[in-house]
């Protein structure tokens, strides 16, 4: 039998439209890969390429998807850009992902 829990909030429809395109992005397996790749250690195109044996081409067009969605930024250090997750609610939900394994 459902039991209202009123102690739980409830999202706004624009809250829901914002975290709909978050987990659109993260959606994708190579992306969510790189999400999880990206919360052990900052890296760049190759070290993420190396990691997942994706093509860098590849890479490159799931980074610009999940920058695009504000869950990650690069920053350049010398000649290179390395890759972070700057999104907090992406950061729990992956670590809740991990947790439920």
């Amino acid at each position: 039998m459902y039991e209202e829990n009123r102690d739980m909030k409830t999202l706004t429809m624009d809250e829901c439209a914002e975290d709909a395109e978050l987990l659109k992005a993260l959606a994708n397996p190579t992306r969510l890969s790189i999400v999880n790749l990206l919360l052990a250690n900052k890296c760049n195109v190759i070290a993420i390429e190396t990691s997942l044996g994706v093509k860098q081409s590849n890479v490159s067009r799931h980074l610009f998807v999940l920058k695009s969605a504000g869950i990650v930024e690069g920053k350049r250090e010398g000649n290179e850009i390395y890759y972070e997750v700057i999104n907090q609610k992406v950061i729990k939900l992956v670590e809740l992902l991990v947790v439920l394994k």
